[in-house]
């Protein structure tokens, strides 16, 4: 071969297809499975205030998930993909936001409707405009009130081992004391979930964990829990500071019911979620200001599901808005002043 040939490179490899062409390593499997090792400290901690039946409302929620993702699937003829983990990261986020004394056929309706109307209905995952666990737990909220709104105190292991099934307490922001200008409860018990609530709301220790834990490998954004808490902060100091004989404080908002669980896992979902960075902070302010009206002056003491579905609705909007020009388009020209 003589010293002046060129030698071409192999191109039989080279594909030619659509952007983008940069991908990261991250697949739908792994981001599922990351966000349900992040929730099983709270789940943990659930089940370690609320008795073993914590965990069987979390393993029903999320069976019942899973089963019905794969019946949709093949009545709809298209190739099941439950391994995908996000219909089990569905049913724990459900089970997690219902009390520990929800009827077992109760969760099983709850995942059917989250699974049927908040997520298969649209197309299946990446089509769905809603949470889909926040969809069964608004649904089964509206449906069975009574069941929805009915809380234990959290149980020692001493009551568990003497038999003691339930014990009725009020949720933080669920007790009349909090118009009369006092604390029903001291900020240490809310900290650490010695409160009634749902299954997976009231430890922050657990949550905060598990969201940092998901903020520093990237899958979710920090914009989002940081705007969210800090508009509920902010607002309700206000109200504090003008009416403190009405209105909890700040701190007292933050610690309480699933402000926290909402901020880090709900809020943050990916599909339903604006894209850019300056649509996340919107959405989590959007969010905030609902909640905090809601939990102020609204019929429910509890805001954060409404506000975050509200705030769903709004994501095509605020995309719209907030959207970045493409790459190469040109600026607007400036209006020329006629003198």
């Amino acid at each position: 071969m003589s010293e002046n040939t060129i030698r071409l490179p192999d191109t039989s490899k080279l594909v030619i297809s659509s952007s983008p062409h940069l991908h990261e390593d991250d697949s739908v499997r792994r981001i599922m499975f990351m966000v349900i090792l992040a929730l099983l400290p709270a789940c943990i901690a659930g089940a370690w205030f609320f008795g073993p039946r914590a965990l069987w409302v979390l393993l029903v929620c999320v069976a019942s998930c899973v089963a019905c993702e794969i019946l949709c699937t093949r009545l709809m003829g298209r190739e099941v993909h439950v391994s995908d983990g996000s219909a089990a990261l569905t049913g724990l986020l459900l089970g997690m936001n219902l009390p520990v004394t929800t009827p077992t056929w109760i969760c099983v309706i709850g995942s059917a409707i989250a699974i049927v109307l908040g997520k298969m209905i649209y197309g299946g995952l990446g089509y769905n405009p809603f949470n889909p666990a926040l969809v069964g737990r608004v649904a089964l909220l509206l449906a069975f009130p009574t069941v929805m709104t009915t809380w234990i105190a959290p149980m020692t292991r001493r009551l568990e081992w003497a038999g003691v099934n339930s014990v009725t307490q009020a949720t933080p922001l669920g007790v009349s004391e909090l118009t009369a200008g006092t604390l029903p409860f001291s900020y240490w018990d809310l900290f650490w979930g010695r409160t009634g609530g749902c299954i997976g709301e009231t430890c922050v220790p657990a949550l905060l964990l598990g969201g940092i834990f998901l903020i520093a490998l990237n899958i979710i954004r920090w914009h989002v829990p940081v705007f969210y808490l800090a508009t509920v902060a902010i607002i309700t100091g206000v109200t504090h500071w003008l009416a403190p004989a009405q209105c909890a404080p700040p701190l007292y908002h933050l610690l309480s019911g699933g402000l926290m669980l909402g901020a880090f896992f709900m809020a943050t979902d990916m599909v339903t979620t604006p894209l850019s960075r300056k649509g996340a902070v919107v959405f989590a302010v959007g969010c905030g200001v609902l909640t905090s009206v809601i939990r102020i002056w609204g019929s429910y003491p509890e805001g954060v599901s409404f506000s975050i579905l509200i705030m769903n609705s709004l994501t095509p909007l605020i995309d719209r808005w907030t959207a970045g020009k493409p790459f190469g388009t040109p600026r607007r020209a400036p209006r020329e002043v006629k003198p």
